[in-house]
């Protein structure tokens, strides 16, 4: 990469990281921090409140993405921070589960994900914009991990205010980076009529879309089940959890970038999408099977549990770079904003799908109905793969 495309890859994903983490933070404790708040025993409210921000994002991902094809991409960013910012002050002063619900959706609001990638592709190459993607998708699944490592211990001393008062920080820090550490947007063509409906049409865009669905609905969906395994089967308390998904989300950043050089370098960029595609099928087999035959010591289940996670976030974070930077690809130079809000959009919904879906698979069936269904998803989603022509480009 050249100094330039490292500088812009690595401030955009500062900001992704500091936003996300501002957001994954509470969701160790939130359902157990809010029954403090009047109207906190309210299982259902504490639930809205929690995937509130979710909701806003996906009806507003796409808007934004149009607004960031029209006005530009940091002064979209800008106001989103800034949404997000206000939204942190309201959870932090809230008193009641009603206003932490619209804090939240304040928060969601800021729905930037789309004029973020679009920045990362206007100042990047096509042959390293995989290598951009990869430092955005590997810091979201770091703070993802981070923030079940980190949440209880900070909510311990600093409470959920505290919690959403570093949020606020957080964002703050971010609209600092986006204008004193990423480089000025280039020129960029603006819309043209009629662009959104090639966008929407595009069967190579709407696979790309429908598999980032499949991907954040079993992301969510399987850490419905994931933490009961580790007590279960492993003996581990909730507190040492992170102990295991903060070292297998570092073991699947070494898989990350040989993946991406392989992809990019070699013209082997189908083989690895449904090679990663494979892998997210291999650990829910895996999982199932633990659950068939469990292992003899706690020790051998910690283990077991720790290389399912690794190779379920090295899946994941490969498909977090190749996707994004493949719509970036094939969308229309005027509407790459568009085609990514629209990915963020159904990126949004998978998080809220794999959420409620995941739990009323945990009601109906057990963790083995949750590991079962996601395993169906991700076969779906290989068949559907194998579509693709063995080169994928724009």
């Amino acid at each position: 990469m050249l100094p330039a495309e490292r500088r812009a890859a690595l401030g955009l994903a500062a900001i992704f990281a500091l936003r996300m983490l501002g957001l994954f933070i509470v969701l160790p404790v939130f359902a157990v921090a809010a029954q403090n708040l009047t109207g906190g025993q309210d299982v259902a409210a504490v639930g809205l409140a929690l995937g509130a921000y979710g909701l806003t994002q996906a009806c507003l991902q796409l808007p934004l993405g149009l607004a960031a094809d029209r006005w530009g991409r940091k002064p979209v960013i800008a106001v989103g921070l800034t949404l997000f910012v206000i939204g942190s002050v309201m959870c932090a002063l809230a008193d009641s589960i009603e206003a932490m619900t619209w804090g939240r959706m304040i928060q969601g609001s800021g729905a930037i994900s789309a004029a973020i990638t679009a920045l990362v592709a206007d100042l990047t190459r096509d042959t390293q914009r995989s290598k951009a993607m990869a430092m955005i998708g590997g810091s979201i699944a770091l703070m993802f991990a981070l923030s079940l490592a980190l949440g209880p211990m900070l909510y311990g001393w600093v409470g959920l205010g505290g919690l959403f008062w570093l949020t606020c920080a957080l964002g703050v820090g971010a609209f600092w980076t986006i204008f004193r550490l990423v480089p000025p947007a280039p020129p960029f063509p603006k819309p043209k009529a009629g662009t959104f409906v090639l966008v929407l049409l595009n069967p190579r865009l709407f696979r790309l879309n429908l598999g980032v669905f499949i991907l954040h609905a079993i992301q969510i969906a399987m850490w419905v089940a994931v933490p009961a395994l580790l007590i279960q089967l492993a003996d581990l308390p909730l507190a040492r959890h992170w102990m295991v998904y903060l070292p297998a989300v570092l073991a699947s950043l070494l898989l990350l970038w040989p993946a991406m050089m392989l992809a990019e370098r070699r013209g082997h960029m189908a083989q690895v999408f449904r090679g990663a595609i494979a892998l997210l099928c291999l650990v829910q087999v895996g999982f199932l099977a633990m659950l068939q035959w469990p292992v003899a010591s706690d020790t051998a289940a910690v283990l077991l549990i720790f290389g399912w996670i690794a190779l379920f976030f090295s899946g994941f974070n490969m498909l977090e770079a190749l996707q994004p930077s493949l719509i970036s690809r094939i969308a229309p130079a005027s509407g790459k904003a568009q085609a990514l809000g629209l990915y963020n959009t159904l990126q949004s919904l998978g998080l809220f799908a794999g959420g409620a879906g995941g739990g009323w698979l945990l009601q109906a069936g057990g963790d083995a109905a949750v590991f079962a269904g996601c395993g169906l998803l991700a076969l779906v989603w290989l068949v559907i793969s194998w579509m693709w022509p063995a080169r994928v480009s724009a």
